[in-house]
């Protein structure tokens, strides 16, 4: 084929986003791998086509499982072709246009794995001509239009490249060197254990939260109330922790008179919540339809890629001031919106009409904004959503209407009476204006996991000060209670602060620097725990097994199992993409650690071994477990993991994705392997279940 002079390669990361850009750009014409016009060729990967090779394609000594061969640590890392036919198809395609070409154009996911993604495949290639980058934060035509217009070049995102390279290599590193060092050590029967830079400090979050369940003894304590006017105050003095002490207090205010001796009142306000970064929409994904993580995640990836919503692999709550601008055509969208035939949102935007849009810091704010913004909606008007699609979609829709309402206004009563020297208190809260609360109606919960007590709305009868009369006293018995389980909902907030609880949303967002894992890979994250069963689901609390409990238990180096350590790696991993970091300094640490932890496993005497947990026992555990109470949906495109993986088949979590070869079928799961929904149109992807 004859190739025109300034001829420009765009590359995508899927069939769909490549065509939606060669329809933009005019490359109208398909050939086998890419389409071609005015003056441009585009082409696609399907995620990652190359990956770091393993260690048997650097030496034939380190391809046995052996002690003595660890630490391996090559002198170069270097990538290789994934050994799939589809993908050297592909792959040959993209390098037979890359050689040819006057210039490309990196049309990856904007973010740190779409540029690794992207930058292997064309070092692999061994692309020689200028490098742009198209940057963007939605799939709508005017968004590509505009990247188009306003191409990047290629050295702006180095240090992004650089991070994902280090985070690679880190993970390399110490995943394969400390998987096989306690496989040898303390594995049986060819179990494999897994040890993850990030998967190994999340099992311990869960098997440190279930010993403290365990090992949790409930120790009674007495709480001395009374009734007054049919309302029910309570003792500030707090707890007693023995029954006599409380039994003193109550005979003490028995048959004496109840006296009001303080009515205040104070009139308070309850701003927005703000807008969805990933973590906080799988959080209330999982809270309030069961979803796991990565399921939520896969939807909101269909989302965006149906244009409906932003790029959702964000960490960041803040949109840049000048979005701004276009806030009131995303309204008009909204509008739009019909659910079977009704007008969704019609009234909610109404309600904003005829005044700007009010602009908050606590939404508009460039400086808390580097890559993306938080996610929402893109103002086209959605068509044929499933269930599933439907719920998150009026997440983000709602959560972004919302911050353009006003505060929610209630009035706070706080009621104070003494009996004999012994002073009661209770708490009422009026809503006065619902102001944001009404764009919830009755569903007001935002992403704080539970309300208070106090917080709740609760009228309270006229009282005034000095007003006395009698009063029923009580003493109750109650138990402390264990902390809870983790859910996933729970699990992603301890990943997002290194295990720490921080209900603040301020002291929240200022410890993402340190938490665990990233936004777009902690659903991952999850999932790989529950394929090695080390942790399991009951209903919706995450238990580990004791294949997980024995795994931690043996590891003694903080640095594989501590979420703080973890986290002061991520915190590295940003500043190398922040270019406060040398990667190689990252590196050159991780490489010593990894040295450092051999010699110490090694130098175990003992002979411990660890419990196989089997596909049997976990079916075992889920007939006895209660029932999930999940929600099953039956226009569901994905697969619900209800119990978490542990069906005893294979991991669906693949079915209902987007089939990675067409781009245009689904993935299915048939007897043996999954398949596409369009293999009688031709497609070959075909990938066998896991034995």
């Amino acid at each position: 084929m004859q190739i025109k002079r300034n001829m420009i390669v765009c590359i995508a990361e899927k069939p769909s986003v490549a065509k939606d850009i060669a329809r933009i750009i005019g490359a109208n014409s398909s050939h086998d791998g890419y389409m071609e016009g005015n003056g441009y060729q585009v082409t696609w990967t399907f995620g990652h086509l190359c990956e770091l090779k393993m260690p048997e394609d650097y030496t034939p000594v380190w391809k046995a499982w052996s002690l003595s061969a660890l630490p391996m640590i090559p002198p170069k890392f270097g990538i290789r072709l994934k050994d799939d036919a589809g993908i050297k198809k592909q792959f040959a395609i993209i390098e037979s246009l890359m050689q040819k070409a006057d210039g490309i154009i990196n049309c990856g996911d904007a973010g740190q794995e779409g540029e690794l993604i992207q930058r292997w495949v064309m070092q692999k290639a061994q692309a020689k001509c200028p490098v742009q980058r198209l940057w963007i934060s939605s799939m709508t035509d005017e968004a590509i239009r505009e990247g188009f217009a306003t191409l990047k070049d290629q050295n702006e995102y180095q240090s992004l490249y650089l991070a994902g390279l280090s985070r690679a290599v880190g993970d390399w590193l110490l995943g394969i060197n400390c998987t096989r060092l306690y496989t040898i050590k303390y594995g049986q029967n060819r179990q494999v254990l897994s040890i993850g830079r990030v998967q190994t400090p999340t099992l311990a979050l869960i098997v440190n939260r279930q010993k403290e369940i365990d090992n949790f003894k409930p120790e009674p304590y007495w709480v001395l109330a009374t009734v007054y006017r049919d309302t029910t105050f309570t003792a500030t003095s707090g707890k007693f922790t023995s029954k006599e002490e409380g039994e003193k207090a109550f005979a003490t205010i028995e048959g004496k008179p109840f006296t009001v001796t303080k009515v205040e009142k104070k009139n308070g306000k309850e701003t927005p919540p703000s807008l969805y970064d990933l973590t906080s929409l799988q959080v209330d994904c999982n809270k309030k339809f069961g979803f796991s993580a990565e399921m939520t995640l896969n939807i909101i990836q269909q989302l965006y890629e149906q244009k409906l919503t932003t790029y959702p692999r964000v960490d960041t709550t803040f949109l840049p001031d000048d979005v701004y601008a276009k806030c009131p055509q995303t309204m008009n969208g909204l509008f739009q919106v019909k659910f079977a035939g009704q007008s969704v949102y019609a009234d909610l935007v109404k309600s904003l009409g005829g005044k700007p849009l009010q602009k908050s810091k606590k939404v508009f704010d460039s400086s808390k904004v580097t890559d993306h913004h938080a996610i929402i909606p893109t103002g086209i008007v959605p068509q044929n959503l499933t269930d599933v699609q439907r719920k998150v979609y009026d997440l983000i829709a709602r959560r972004f209407i919302s911050v353009f309402y006003p505060d929610c206004k209630f009035a706070q009563t706080t009621v104070l009476g003494d009996v004999d020297g012994v002073e009661f208190k209770v708490t009422g809260r009026t809503i006065i204006d619902p102001g944001w609360r009404a764009v919830y109606a009755k569903d007001a919960q935002t992403d704080d996991d539970e309300k208070k007590p106090e917080e709740e709305e609760r009228t309270l009868p006229a009282f005034v000060k000095g007003e006395s009369g009698e009063h029923t006293p009580t003493l109750t018995e109650k138990m402390t209670t264990p902390p809870k389980y983790y859910t996933e909902a729970t699990l992603l907030r301890a990943m997002e602060t290194a295990g720490k609880l921080v209900e603040d949303e301020e002291l929240r967002r200022a410890m993402k620097e340190n938490g665990i894992g990233r936004p777009s890979t902690r659903a991952a994250i999850i999932e790989t725990l529950f394929k090695r069963h080390y942790i399991r689901k009951e209903r919706k609390n995450l238990l580990a097994t004791p294949t997980g409990i024995e795994l931690i238990d043996l590891i003694r180096e903080e640095l594989l199992k501590s979420a703080e350590l973890t986290g002061i790696w991520e915190k590295k991993l940003r500043d190398i993409e922040a270019k406060k970091y040398d990667p190689m300094q990252f590196i050159d640490e991780l490489k010593q650690q990894v040295t450092e932890i051999v010699r110490e496993v090694i130098g175990d005497t003992t002979n411990r071994r660890v419990t196989v947990t089997t596909e049997e026992d976990l079916k075992v555990k889920k007939k006895r477990a209660p029932k999930s109470t999940a929600p099953k949906s039956n226009n569901s495109p994905l697969s619900q993991r209800g119990a978490g993986g542990e069906s005893g088949e294979s991991d669906d979590s693949l079915a209902g994705q987007p089939c990675p070869v067409c781009g245009q079928g689904t993935i299915i799961k048939g007897k043996t392997a999954y398949g596409c929904s369009r293999w009688k149109e031709g497609c070959t992807f075909r990938k066998p279940f896991e034995q």
